[in-house]
């Protein structure tokens, strides 16, 4: 797996400034949108990337001059809101998230409505380490816990995540080969759903991002067994890592900004500035921390760097264990 840091918002920004981002500015001359921008988040409302999009949306508006409207399109674990946005016109007009692995496991299981060059990257601007996420009064207690319980029980126990080849889900089956052990995969359009079902005791263990129930573990209503990055977040350095447990399992979610492909260079330039110019702004790390975002940025090469080294891997991995239902 490429390598991965989860940066917290103060340390995002020694690799952004001097001669890279006046080269891009320069980039940019030419370009400055004249009308509202549309951001298609392939999600539903409230889970962890629409909070994303709606926050950077907001500091983004003040960098363009322009309103950027929140379009949630959620469904097919993200493939409806990715080809609205692949089939968009490449203007800079319509923008969107885009969300590992989705973006590449959707075109790799089946024949999809989109491909990972119908997009042109703009910036990465979180890295999320997945989390399994128990009601605070489950009686796992621990990883070892559920997994025993799974050993005796094999095929009934219930998880929940957020659809077919998402990162959850692979996570799951991961740690399910790991552990030599069988679950029922239970798919949901989104991490708020997954919450309520988790809360209404539908499922009793949910597999997700844990920016996106970090709260919910403060205010005590849900417990996190374990968390899947390769080191321990900084927000929660009491939480073990599946590696340190004994399991190879190492998974999470970018979540990053992108345009459909052909959309011109300095239009891309400018709409990535206005990201980097966002990440760097004190306001907007200190409410990004307050969100339980860990940010990561990423240009627009770099991006399409890891996102291309995510394909192979995927492709690598599809081709030894394919992920079904």
């Amino acid at each position: 797996m490429p390598h991965r840091r989860s940066l917290l918002a103060l340390g995002a920004l020694a690799p952004l400034a001097g001669l890279r981002r006046a080269a891009l500015a320069q980039a940019t001359a030419g370009w400055q949108p004249d009308r509202p921008i549309s951001m298609i988040v392939a999600f539903s409302a409230g889970g962890g990337t629409d909070i994303a999009a709606r926050l950077i949306g907001r500091f983004m508006e003040r960098d363009l001059g322009q309103s950027i409207v929140v379009l949630n399109r959620p469904g097919a674990s993200g493939e409806i809101g990715f080809a609205e946005l692949a089939r968009a016109r490449p203007d800079g007009y319509t923008i969107g998230f885009i969300n590992t692995p989705h973006i590449t496991t959707i075109p790799i299981e089946r024949r999809a409505r989109f491909a990972l060059r119908d997009f042109a990257p703009i910036a990465n601007i979180v890295d999320d380490p997945d989390g399994l996420w128990v009601l605070a009064n489950s009686p796992y207690q621990t990883l070892a816990d559920l997994i025993d319980d799974a050993r005796r029980r094999p095929e009934t126990i219930g998880y929940g995540t957020t659809g077919v080849g998402s990162d959850d889900h692979l996570a799951m089956l991961a740690l399910e080969r790991a552990a030599g052990i069988k679950m029922i995969h239970i798919p949901y359009a989104g991490s708020a759903q997954i919450k309520q079902n988790l809360a209404s005791g539908t499922i009793p263990v949910a597999c997700t991002n844990l920016g996106d129930c970090i709260t919910d573990w403060r205010q005590g209503t849900m417990r996190p067994l374990v968390q899947m990055g390769a080191t321990r977040w900084a927000l929660a350095p009491e939480l073990p890592t599946l590696r340190e447990l004994g399991y190879d399992v190492v998974e999470g979610s970018m979540r990053g900004m992108a345009a459909p492909a052909g959309v011109p260079a300095p239009v891309l330039a400018r709409l990535a500035l206005a990201v980097q110019r966002t990440v760097e702004n004190p306001e907007f790390q200190a409410q990004a921390v307050q969100q339980n975002l860990p940010l990561r940025f990423l240009g627009p090469d770099a991006f399409a760097d890891e996102l291309n080294a995510l394909d192979v891997r995927y492709r690598e991995l599809w081709s030894r264990h394919p992920w079904r239902d």
